[in-house]
């Protein structure tokens, strides 16, 4: 069911509560299974309703649905038992016996027969037998029952059940997140029937001032007077007072029914009068007369609440007329590009590469002048920058970013630039005379420039915008004035005056970062679409009236508009967290999507940009490449590939004309397409960049509305692949994935700027990491100490980590429930320090069993508590290992060399499989080959079926010429993801086996440039790599395919200035569960990292080369030329 399913069915419940439906409320309860109300089953218990106990908790568990569910009816079913004896009624006993606890017999048959038994006396209590534990279907939770004795009156011991009934309750999963009802507003369904109504009436051809509500089963409609309407007020919306009617009248039990504006304005209020809007809303009491809002506001406002005692407003004859006026058509609005006509045709686009600009930085925003068409303004990924005469390649005017004044800015700014100066340009665009850049930055801080044409930007605002970034900019001239409209991470849109920088409009109503802003008018009303990283639409009026439409734009993420040049067709595209992409058109009239343009990838890899142009032609970039839609067909039409080089979603703008094309390309250039037209302008130099003299003087007459603003491909931060799952992407071939693997040279990679890396915060005393998993979903990192503690690092769901995974983008929180210390193991009389610690994790993340010398202990991951715990030592257990079917099986290796096969729901080893001579160093399962691989600390491997757990195959790994053929030290094994292949992992070697045969088939020994023991090493999630950690600090990058090296990473790439790889290195290395290029490493100074390369989508090594032995250039995984770092660091700097 959708999450808007989910809340309906809620929504209903506050319904019948209200109107007293108590039994109906409780038979939904149950059959959604959406809300557990404690309330009324502790009710049911107390009376001993225990048919109705059990049939409302069957829509939330069943009795074997995992051991905290049969404890519950359990004991329900015993407690009925013991009542029935109480009452000397034999024959209930004997039936509750048969039907209901016979079930539990199969689990523990001495329990049953003890329960038997008290059929037989008189009097339970005056006997003291003790009802033996319980053991679960996972018995993880030993309790022994209390002595029969205690066995009170029967409300008090049903109020003592109660309070262990609610204990498992609070502990089961499968209520988790059901024990409190949302946080609605009273009569929320009212009111949102209510707006419904509201809206139907706008809708009305002939609204009449007391509508008469007789049902809710079809549409409202206000019928005509005597055939003819009412006549509308005389005074113009905009500017008078407003004539005034009565409210709805009420409606029977549910109260009135809130009134509002009159009919739209035009086509655009029919879209917003559908309007379907989430915003709360106060309850609506009985007897209030409710209003709706001022004309102007009837165009876009969504229904709100108004204060009492007021009443409906209707349109002016002014709006009337525009109601009924056609759409308008091209030399009816005043626009940017409104005089080109429907006639273009293919060869209209640009394709023909003209010109290519160097810009050495990522773009990410471009804009053309909206008059001098050859003219581009470029910003970038380092906050500079730059306008360029396309037509000479030459760059006007540059500036790299700087703040003008820190001490006009908020503390809050100065202590973010202080932590970390680095800034990106969101977005660049002219004013509509071309007289003013507005430049937004990822940080607070918008700039204002004027350009006169000359190398000169002259500053004229420096404006403190947005707490966090300033996601979008647009022009626009609301009342004939001049103004800058922003949006940002705070959520909220703002609108400045450009020549004084005076804020005279905050938009707030959103519940996440606004992505986007589009400025737009119809006739004489100005407004402002807008679009949130949460997927919603909301449109604004420039007022204080709040937001008039709230939408679900199509994936739900991050999404820009656009409107045809001449202003009459709107467009949106956007792309899901799943990297799914969306182009479509809006029926104004109706509010819904008219047209959805086919012909994107499967999964996009960033979000994609798009443009008009020509009031024909859409383009966005796709695929590595240029995608061209009429707009009047939703098929694709053509795509350019721009001779080759461009990135998978490439940034792209038209000039006003469509004559040019600038799109960007994967080595940081921007290429200019052109058609013939284009060309010539080209060719000739028409437009020169020192004509363009605008003077200031003449920006407050500027009339008309700016040209459409696209937005540029943005991603957030934490998302930097534009999609949450874009490993799974099938991504165009690189440069380097064609190359003969004989010519690869190794990535070398030595300084912290050539990958992303990040320390997990941690106050704690350091201890050395010995252990280190991520968990199965991706969203953790769970370290086990020297010390014998573990520490769990998540990272949370916010605006810029939708999913929650696991980044070096954003810093986790060292996390532990509330009330609640570390998890700490059991050490007995052993030296933490030098005991073995082993640690596993059972697949859906609930437990984790662990030991560091002394017990194994398995905690509950959400509570830290012990859930129980096994094993005491000698022997100590030295690796642990969850059966892949059944986690109620652990293989457990221990320090005398055997392998126990335990089984926690009888609490007993099955099998003990012996035929090592030293220490378990590894386990690992096989599904498909239905075996068991163990290693040892003499290198030895033995294969175990798991049917018999027979012995099949055992061997001693190779060792490297020259060495010892007798192996020490530890020796790991792990499947990769087919479970038919090995990873043998030992101090002088990693090696890849045929697990069916156990035998080599590839081996790879200790030599340069990895000349240090192995310390740890895993595969990659999909098992294309090796990650491999070494005792001198440096980490490998391998391919499993030839264990050929791809990358390697030398300390100084990790650890802070002054640190040393021989002093600190990794002991525990892990790879992210999804993320292919994801490690984390544990340090022997008791530090986690977590590691990924630089580029979002990016990989680690090799180099390509050449066949005169030199790098090829850009090269994936080749870290940036030393110049070039130079730059970009002095460019940060300043």
């Amino acid at each position: 069911m959708s999450s808007l399913s989910r809340e309906l069915v809620f929504l209903i419940l506050q319904f019948l509560d209200e109107e007293k439906f108590k039994e109906t409320v409780h038979k939904l309860e149950q059959e959604s299974g959406f809300f557990f109300n404690m309330k009324y089953f502790e009710d049911q218990v107390q009376n001993g309703e225990w048919d109705e106990v059990e049939r409302y908790l069957s829509g939330f568990t069943k009795v074997d649905d995992n051991r905290y569910s049969m404890k519950i009816f359990f004991e329900i079913r015993k407690q009925k038992y013991l009542e029935a004896l109480d009452k000397q009624d034999r024959a209930k006993a004997v039936e509750i016996l048969v039907k209901d606890l016979k079930v539990f017999a199969s689990f523990n048959e001495d329990l049953y027969k003890e329960i038997t038994q008290l059929l037989t006396l008189d009097n339970f209590r005056f006997v003291m037998p003790v009802l033996s534990t319980f053991l679960l279907s996972n018995p993880l939770v030993h309790r022994e029952n209390d002595q029969l004795s205690k066995y009170g009156d029967t409300k008090s011991a049903r109020n003592i059940m109660l309070i262990e009934l609610k204990k498992l309750i609070e502990a089961n999963p499968l209520f988790r997140e059901k024990h409190q009802f949302p946080s609605l507003k009273a009569s929320r369904l009212r009111t949102l029937i209510n707006q419904s109504l509201n809206w139907q009436h706008q809708l009305c051809k002939n609204p009449r001032p007391n509508p008469d509500i007789k049902t809710l089963f079809i549409d409202h409609s206000c019928g005509p007077p005597n055939g003819a309407r009412a006549p509308p007020p005389a005074n113009n919306p905009l500017v008078g007072a407003m004539q005034k009617t009565a409210a709805f009248p009420p409606l029977g039990a549910h109260g009135p029914f809130q009134p509002s504006a009159g009919p739209p304005a035009s086509a655009l209020a029919g879209w917003m009068g559908n309007a379907n809007s989430a915003a709360p809303h106060a309850a609506v009491a009985p007897g209030q007369a409710l209003a709706g809002p001022p004309n102007p506001a009837a165009l876009l406002k969504r229904p709100r609440t108004p204060p009492a005692n007021s009443t409906i407003d209707y349109q002016s004859a002014d709006s009337e007329h525009i109601l009924k006026r056609p759409r308008p058509q091209a030399d009816e609005v005043n626009y940017a590009g409104a005089s080109h006509q429907r006639n273009a045709t293919l060869d209209d686009l640009p394709k023909t590469h003209a010109r290519t600009l160097n810009q050495t930085s990522s773009v990410t925003s471009m804009d053309f002048h909206p008059m001098h068409q050859t003219v581009l303004l470029v910003g970038t990924n380092i906050g500079e920058i730059s306008i360029w005469e396309v037509a000479s390649r030459e760059k006007l005017a540059y500036r790299t970013f700087k703040v003008w004044d820190i001490s006009a800015c908020s503390v809050t700014m100065q202590t973010a630039f202080v932590k970390d100066p680095a800034v990106l340009v969101h977005r660049v665009v002219w004013s509509p005379d071309g007289a003013l850049i507005g430049v937004a930055f990822s940080k607070f801080i918008i700039h204002l420039y004027m350009y006169n044409g000359t190398s000169e930007l002259r500053q004229l605002h420096e404006i403190d915008a947005h707490v966090g970034g300033v996601n979008d900019l647009a022009f626009s001239h609301p009342n004939k004035q001049l103004c800058v409209i922003t949006c940002g991470d705070d959520k909220t849109i703002k609108v400045w005056e450009a020549m004084t920088a005076r804020k005279i409009y905050v938009f707030e109503g959103h519940e996440a970062a606004v992505y986007s802003v589009c400025p737009h008018h119809k006739e004489s009303i100005q407004f402002i679409f807008s679009t949130a990283l949460d997927g919603k639409i909301k449109a604004w009026l420039y007022d204080n009236l709040g937001s008039r439409v709230d939408y679900d734009a199509p994936g739900r993420w991050c999404t820009t508009m656009a409107y045809s040049a001449d202003g009459t067709r709107l467009f949106s595209c956007g792309t899901s967290k799943d990297g799914e992409s969306f182009l479509v058109e809006w029926n104004e009239s109706e509010g819904a999507i008219k047209n959805t343009y086919n012909g994107f990838r499967k999964r996009s890899i960033n979000v994609i940009q798009f443009d008009t142009t020509r009031n024909r032609f859409l383009a966005a970039g796709d695929d590595f490449s240029i995608k061209i839609w009429d707009m009047d067909n939703i098929n694709l039409l053509t795509t350019i590939d721009a001779d080759s080089g461009l990135p998978p979603s490439p940034r792209l703008r038209f000039n006003k004309e469509g004559t040019l094309l600038a799109v960007t390309t994967q080595d940081n250039s921007i290429r200019i397409l052109a058609n013939n037209d284009g060309l010539r302008l080209l060719n000739r130099g028409i437009e020169k960049v020192n004509e363009v003299k605008p003077a200031v003087n003449t920006l407050a007459a500027v009339s008309g509305v700016t040209a459409p603003v696209v937005a540029v491909d943005r991603v957030p931060a934490a998302v930097p692949n534009g999609a949450e799952n874009s490993r799974a992407v099938e991504v165009k071939p690189r440069a380097d994935e064609g190359i003969d693997k004989k010519n690869w040279k190794l990535a070398d990679l030595t300084e912290q700027a050539h990958c992303r890396s990040i320390r997990l915060g941690d106050q704690m005393a350091a201890s050395k990491v010995l252990r280190l998993i991520y968990t199965n979903a991706g969203n953790a990192l769970l370290a086990l100490g020297s010390n014998a503690i573990h520490k769990l690092w998540k990272w949370q769901k916010n605006d810029w980590n939708v999913a929650g995974k696991a980044t070096a983008n954003f810093a986790p929180q060292l996390w532990q429930p509330p009330s609640a210390g570390f998890m700490t193991n059991d050490v007995g009389e052993t030296d933490p320090e030098e005991a073995v610690p082993c640690i596993a994790l059972s697949k859906n993340d609930s437990y984790v069993m662990s030991a560091s010398g002394g017990k194994v202990l398995l905690f509950n991951m959400m509570t830290f508590k012990i859930m129980t715990q096994f094993m005491p030592p000698p022997p100590a257990a030295t690796f642990l290992a969850f059966h892949p079917q059944d986690n109620n099986f652990i293989a457990i290796g221990m320090e005398d060399s055997a392998i126990h096969i335990y089984n926690v729901r009888v609490d007993e080893v099955k099998s003990k499989l012996k035929g090592h001579s030293k220490r378990i160093t590894g386990l690992a399962f096989s599904n498909n080959l239905n075996i068991l691989v163990s290693s040892g600390a003499d290198g030895q491997l033995c294969v175990w079926g798991t049917d018999a757990w027979d012995k099949r195959k055992s061997k001693f790994i190779q060792m490297p010429p020259g060495k010892d053929a007798t192996p020490t030290g530890d020796t790991r094994v792990q499947f990769d993801v087919d479970q038919t292949r090995l990873l043998i992992v030992h101090e002088t070697q990693l090696a890849i086996y045929d697990a069916a045969k156990l035998e080599p088939i590839h081996q790879w020994y200790l030599r340069d440039p990895f000349p240090a023991s192995v310390s740890s090493a895993t595969f990659s999630c999909d098992s294309e790599l090796v990650y491999a950690a070494f005792i001198d600090g440096s980490v490998g990058v391998f391919e499993t395919d030839g264990l050929r090296p791809r990358c390697r990473l030398a300390p100084s790439t990790y650890l802070p200035p002054g640190a040393s790889g021989t002093s600190v290195y990794p002991l525990a290395i892990s790879a992210h569960p999804t993320e292919k290029y994801q490690f984390a490493l544990g340090l022997s100074d008791g530090g986690v990292l977590v590691v990924e390369p630089l580029e979002p989508d990016g990989k680690w090594g090799p180099i390509p080369v050449t066949d005169n032995g030199a790098a090829a250039s850009g090269a994936t995984g080749v870290p940036p030329p030393a110049d070039q770092n130079a730059e970009q660091s002095g460019a940060r700097a300043s």
